[in-house]
């Protein structure tokens, strides 16, 4: 089932669950919080652990891709010559700071406005999240990086799909098109 689905009916279970959870109760906040702090902290330990397993493997196999420009910006598409190594890392500090930015709303969510129900929900969909990334499937369940998980990765667009700049693109003709250009090209370490 597509993961966005998904993350909708558990939003929309979860909110049904959260009205009858009595979050008056001192103890019963504390719970949530509790919850919430913990999934943050099993995030954290994926994704600090897959960077060790990154680390590890140390994959320095080239990896060249066109970039597409940013939305509603007139630039050429850039070509990309990397490793999977630094594209990894790269994939992961984004997901490192995906993750920090939910922390960061959350906080001021809960701590300045003092909601309450929210804490439930992103107890479970950011966790959830973490264990259907690209990452996750390659260096912690060990599936081969083909197919869909084959680097790099199509953008993950925006709301109901829409938001994304462009595809990425790593067909020959494309990232020929772009030496010709002459748009990119120097490897990024």
């Amino acid at each position: 089932m597509n993961p966005q689905i998904t993350n909708l009916v558990i939003i929309l279970g979860m909110m049904q669950v959260s009205k009858k959870i009595p979050f008056e109760d001192p103890q019963v906040l504390m719970g949530i919080r509790a919850l919430y702090i913990i999934s943050n902290l099993i995030i954290l330990g994926i994704y600090l652990f897959m960077q060790q397993k990154i680390n590890s493997k140390k994959d320095l196999t080239t990896l060249k891709y066109v970039e597409p420009p940013p939305m509603g910006s007139s630039e050429e598409p850039k070509l990309v010559t990397t490793t999977v190594h630094s594209y990894d890392l790269q994939q992961l500090r984004g997901m490192f700071k995906s993750q920090l930015m939910g922390v960061g709303m959350m906080g001021v969510m809960h701590l300045y406005f003092q909601y309450t129900n929210p804490l439930l929900i992103q107890s479970i969909i950011p966790l959830k999240g973490a264990f259907e990334g690209n990452l996750v499937k390659i260096h912690l369940f060990g599936q081969p990086a083909i197919g869909d998980l084959k680097r790099p990765w199509k953008a993950a667009g925006g709301f109901m799909g829409m938001g994304g700049a462009g595809e990425v693109k790593a067909d020959k003709k494309s990232i020929e098109q772009a030496e010709r250009a002459g748009s990119g090209g120097v490897k990024e370490e």
